[in-house]
């Protein structure tokens, strides 16, 4: 496979360690299930080995939105905008489909399920259907909305609609987690609201020409860890006031518990607490790895990031597999799941996976590469 320009790598390979770090949280939700943890994580009770194991995971759905927004406009300099805005449709709801059929699949086991989750790959796909209307308008105009919309969504959070609202299952899509009744049969649950992640995606789109062709490496370098350092701090800033968008922080009397509520924020839908660190983050590592292209294993984070989508759907089912033939073997050992003793089981059995999962994914990501002329490869 050709190697990709510095600033694409640095991409794909940003992309494929939130990738890891899912993985990661999806193990432990398929052998750990015996010890939850809530949302936001309860600093007061969860271990911290858990609790930082989960808090990783929060990385993965900012990062990967914001990059989606960044990957469309680059797609964009290479189409037209009538091109890029057919293209981000029809993955949208090819992504929507796909979280209604094979994902859902993977997590219950079977296709029509008492309850329909929806998940990240639903909620990126909408973003994508809503990001394909809205690319026609000026950039400074979204990067503005984005923004706004991150920014301001709290605001939002008193206007709790109920089932006989007429309005209550838009506002379910776009801002309030809950169950939509489906029939008898099934209901649907709006684990990601859209509203904030559309943000998120603007802002991604916004950022694009800092990834131009032509701008020096040094000038985008210097505004990840600006925006991301700047990111950061605004949240420090904004949750020691315990003003906005979050519940309050509270001192424990032990200084890793107080550390653990201060970073503890609600993602289900995310508030601007929770944004701000995750989005500065990624700003930084985006920085770092553009700095470290000469290191052996960027390369190896790019390879995961260039075929996402396979990547996901494979590990799904290698887990399911895995969990099925565990109980098959050794039974339900913790109450009514099968589970490793302890937090370490979860990262060793990651570590496992990824090594697994390499080889299958590093022949796909070639043959996305070798074969352009199938269209279908490029979902995926």
């Amino acid at each position: 496979m050709p190697p990709a320009s510095a600033r694409l790598q640095s991409i794909d390979a940003l992309r494929g360690l939130v990738m890891l770090f899912m993985l990661l949280d999806h193990v432990r939700e398929t052998f750990f299930l015996h010890r939850q943890v809530g949302d936001p994580m309860e600093a007061a009770n969860v271990a911290p080995e858990l609790f930082f194991t989960r808090l990783l995971s929060a990385l993965c759905a900012p990062v990967f939105i914001f990059l989606t927004g960044l990957s469309a406009w680059l797609y964009s300099q290479k189409h037209s905008r009538a091109d890029t805005s057919r293209f981000l449709l029809k993955r949208g709801l090819f992504l929507v489909l796909l979280e209604l059929t094979l994902v859902n699949l993977a997590w219950n086991g079977t296709l029509l399920a008492q309850t329909l989750w929806l998940q990240v790959i639903w909620c990126i796909g909408l973003c994508m259907i809503v990001l394909a209307a809205a690319l026609h308008l000026p950039r400074g105009l979204l990067l503005g909305l984005g923004a706004l919309i991150v920014g301001g969504h709290n605001l939002l959070d008193p206007l709790v609609l109920g089932p006989g609202s007429p309005w209550f299952t838009p506002w379910a899509i776009l801002h309030q987690r809950d169950f939509i009744e489906l029939g008898e049969v099934t209901r649907a649950r709006t684990t990601y609201p859209v509203l904030p992640w559309i943000g998120v995606i603007l802002l991604g789109w916004g950022v694009g020409p800092w990834f131009a062709q032509g701008v020096p490496a040094r000038r985008r370098v210097r505004r990840l860890l600006g925006w991301g350092g700047g990111l950061l701090l605004a949240f420090v800033g904004l949750r020691y006031l315990n003003g906005y968008g979050e519940q309050p922080w509270v001192a424990m009397g032990d200084a890793l518990r107080t550390t653990m509520s201060f970073l503890s924020a609600r993602k289900y839908p995310p508030s601007l607490l929770f944004l701000l660190p995750t989005l500065g983050l990624g700003l930084v590592l985006l920085a770092v790895l553009e700095r470290q292209q000469a290191r052996r294993w960027v390369p190896v984070l790019a390879l995961f990031g260039a075929a996402p989508m396979f990547f996901y759907l494979l590990h799904l089912y290698v887990l399911k597999a895995l969990y099925l033939a565990a109980v098959a073997v050794w039974g339900l050992n913790q109450g009514q799941y099968f589970g490793f003793e302890g937090v370490g089981g979860v990262w060793l059995c990651s570590l496992a996976l990824a090594l697994l999962l390499y080889v299958p994914t590093r022949w796909f990501a070639a043959l996305k590469q070798r074969r352009r002329d199938i269209a279908w490869l490029k979902y995926f």
